[in-house]
């Protein structure tokens, strides 16, 4: 078993991504002030929020919506693709979302919405994105910094889909959650570092070694049970796969008593949930473990949802960094996507 001792976790990440994932809790604030310094204007859409995006870029939507939850006063929809519905249109407000600026896919979304009507948003630290929008006139453009990994920018891509999804009318200000989480995030950050033996990421990390994660969420979790997976994917470089709950209970179930031993059934919960998922987060922690495979429940932290959803994409993070290093695989390269991409450019 691999010591995650500040010294092998220094080795094993040489481009220090655990230190990107530390600094969540400084993006809060910052992501916070470069929206309110794009300056979108405020206004009611009775159709909400699209946020265009891919990956890490994408995420941000899905976590906003989770955080935002039933007070959604309209949809706040996130799309990975080339196309947008018909109905996206003036009355939607799209926030095409792309860290390098160059993602053809929110490219393509970028420019259809304009076709449509639709008032646009570009969030990038810059690329031919920024200069679409520049060259569009009257796009707002939210600059993220850059120098790091697109997954690294989650909070920023989070606070600023809650940011929009208010500005847009579809959802209420979340600010004082945002703050919350902002401190929950440091917090636990000083509890999860690299200095501190035995912490319940490094713990998760052991336990995942040699197995698959299979990675569930309820309503509120769901997303944050994504983000797990493609955590584990990108840092860890190990296949990883997410449900949500109670649908899983509905199919998925079939498959764990048919499972392989290597499978490792890992459960986020929250306190936001329906007063029925806590029997069912009970009874498929139980079934997992009679099916033969180990299975695990995670609480989230905080008291609003927001920091409930954040704390667990901050243990998530941490966990598919730790367990990099115990598989000897620096988590910062992703040359399998790089090679993707070239392919995918040659006609």
């Amino acid at each position: 078993m691999t010591a995650l001792t500040p010294d092998a976790i220094a080795a094993g990440d040489p481009q220090g991504m655990l230190g990107d994932v530390l600094a969540q809790p400084h993006q809060y604030e910052d992501a916070l002030w470069r929206t309110e310094s794009a300056g979108i204007k405020k206004r009611e859409f009775t159709r909400g929020l699209v946020v265009c995006g891919m990956g890490g870029s994408a995420i941000g939507g899905d976590l906003a919506a989770a955080a935002v939850g039933l007070r959604a006063t309209a949809p706040i929809t996130t799309i990975r693709g080339y196309e947008l519905p018909a109905w996206v249109g003036p009355d939607t407000l799209v926030v095409c979302a792309s860290y390098s600026g160059n993602t053809e896919e929110t490219l393509h979304c970028f420019e259809q919405a304009g076709t449509a009507g639709a008032p646009r948003v570009a969030v990038t630290t810059g690329g031919k994105l920024a200069e679409a929008a520049r060259a569009a006139g009257e796009v707002p453009v939210v600059g993220v910094p850059s120098g790091m990994q697109p997954r690294a920018a989650v909070a920023y891509m989070t606070v600023i889909s809650l940011q929009c999804a208010e500005l847009a009318g579809a959802a209420p200000s979340l600010r004082a959650e945002l703050e919350e989480a902002a401190a929950v995030a440091a917090e636990l950050s000083r509890k999860w570092g690299p200095d501190v033996e035995d912490s319940q990421p490094k713990t998760i990390a052991h336990a995942l070694e040699g197995h698959v994660p299979v990675i569930y969420g309820g309503r509120t979790t769901t997303a944050p049970a994504r983000r797990w997976r493609s955590q584990i994917n990108e840092n860890a470089k190990l296949p990883a796969f997410y449900g949500d709950l109670p649908e899983a209970h509905h199919n998925e179930v079939v498959g764990w008593h048919h499972a392989g031993a290597e499978l490792f059934g890992i459960v986020l919960e929250t306190k936001e949930e329906h007063e029925r998922m806590a029997r069912r987060f009970d009874v498929t922690a139980e079934i997992m473990s009679a099916a033969g495979f180990e299975a695990l429940r995670v609480e989230s932290a905080g008291e609003s949802a927001t920091a409930q959803v954040m704390s667990l994409v901050l243990l998530g993070d941490l966990v598919s960094v730790y367990l990099a290093v115990i598989r000897g695989k620096d988590p910062t390269p992703v040359d399998e996507i790089e090679g993707l991409k070239q392919r995918l450019s040659k006609p």
